[in-house]
């Protein structure tokens, strides 16, 4: 069966504190959001759907504890910053960074991100046409070997689903930091990451600002590709303002 991929739309600021889903959300879509560090695990329960095995809750402070209600934690991660700042040039090599454009470059594009060869199309065409989120495609030799999820908003342009299939992500970062600055050098880069990935955009010169932590419930399989992130483009609702990236040299 196939998913429609939620919009901000399906989410539902049902208290002050939490952005809420009240259905189950596709894998890798969590089912709830906290907004500030008041939220509490009792009130975000009631909010979502936990008859299905799989239920998620984005802890985007990293300060609630679900253990007490059959959460575990899938896995903890740090918020990143990268100040604003002139285009900086990618790292020589053979990989071009540009705007997939076409179901066909996205199918390849989400096999490339997933590691196989199998696209279960996670990442609906739809996407291609929003004005605010583009689709990054590092190229060699015509195949996409790198990737990223860019989303503009107001205040900022969110880096998401970042990948190398060659090199590490620090080559990765370098392009997808030259494409995003040549366009947008006014804004600030921000995301999150966790593990080694963390490393990797400390050398390019984000900065941690914060922790977060992503809740699975026990009795479910979990929403993860193995124990990745649960990264997509719109995690949290925005509102969006049109994105312009040209290709790198």
């Amino acid at each position: 069966m196939q998913h429609r991929v939620p919009h901000a739309r399906d989410y539902r600021r049902l208290s002050p504190h939490v952005w809420a889903r009240p259905k189950r959300t596709p894998p890798f879509y969590p089912d709830a959001v906290t907004l500030d560090a008041t939220a509490r695990g009792q009130d975000i329960l009631g909010l979502v759907d936990t008859s299905v095995p799989g239920c998620s809750v984005k802890d985007s402070f990293a300060c609630l504890d679900l253990s007490s209600v059959g959460f575990r934690i899938l896995f903890e991660g740090e918020w990143i910053r990268l100040a604003p700042r002139r285009s900086s040039p990618a790292t020589v090599g053979a990989v071009r960074w540009r705007r997939v454009s076409d179901v066909a470059a996205l199918l390849e594009w989400e096999a490339a991100w997933r590691g196989d060869l199998v696209s279960t199309q996670l990442f609906k065409p739809e996407l291609l046409d929003q004005t605010a989120v583009v689709i990054l495609g590092g190229y060699r030799r015509g195949r996409i070997v790198a990737g990223a999820i860019v989303n503009r908003s107001r205040a900022a342009i969110g880096v998401s689903n970042l990948f190398s299939t060659v090199g590490d992500l620090s080559d990765a970062w370098s392009g997808c930091i030259a494409t995003v600055t040549t366009a947008l050098p006014k804004l600030p880069i921000v995301g999150y990451e966790s593990g080694d990935a963390i490393g990797a955009c400390h050398k390019h010169g984000f900065r941690s600002i914060g922790r977060l932590r992503v809740w699975v419930s026990q009795d479910g399989k979990g929403r993860s590709h193995g124990d990745d992130h649960l990264q997509t483009p719109q995690l949290t609702p925005s509102r969006g303002h049109s994105l312009a990236l040209t290709d790198t040299p």
